[in-house]
């Protein structure tokens, strides 16, 4: 499982013009979902963006983590970020999860994530959406469960 995470002063979802996910500061995340991911993936992912101490404290040291700033987290589904263009320019999906799986282990993300008493909005699984991300600093964090980088 990987996941792209961007601290944000706010980000939103929309689909064929309507806003189906929307949040002030927090964190955006992309996830993808890939063909060998488990629960233990889901909940890798989860507790490192629940903890990520990626926002400033008083001393404007990234110290402090989005349950302790009352930020709110957007997340979506991004089977893309499983693509490999190791070979060639076009990517390949061949690792991505099929749908079923990928969607069912994308909602395990969330439950995780809401257990923590963590505010979730989403985008639509397998939708053509619009993602707008106001990225704060920038700060973008990638993570893998399978811990490749």
């Amino acid at each position: 499982m990987r996941a792209v995470v961007q601290r944000v002063i706010e980000s939103d979802v929309t689909v064929d013009g309507k806003v189906t996910g929307a949040i002030q500061k927090g964190l955006m995340v992309l996830l993808g979902v890939a063909e060998d991911d488990t629960e233990k993936d889901a909940e890798y992912i989860a507790g490192k963006v629940a903890g990520l101490r990626v926002f400033e404290d008083e001393e404007e040291k990234m110290n402090l983590s989005v349950k302790d700033v009352g930020g709110q987290i957007l997340a979506v589904s991004q089977f893309t970020l499983m693509g490999d263009v190791r070979k060639g320019k076009r990517p390949s999906f061949t690792r991505a999860a099929k749908p079923e799986e990928a969607d069912r282990l994308y909602r395990t993300f969330i439950e995780l994530l809401q257990q923590q008493e963590l505010h979730v909005e989403e985008g639509v699984f397998q939708a053509d959406m619009l993602v707008r991300i106001y990225n704060d600093g920038p700060v973008t964090i990638l993570l893998d469960s399978k811990k490749t980088f």
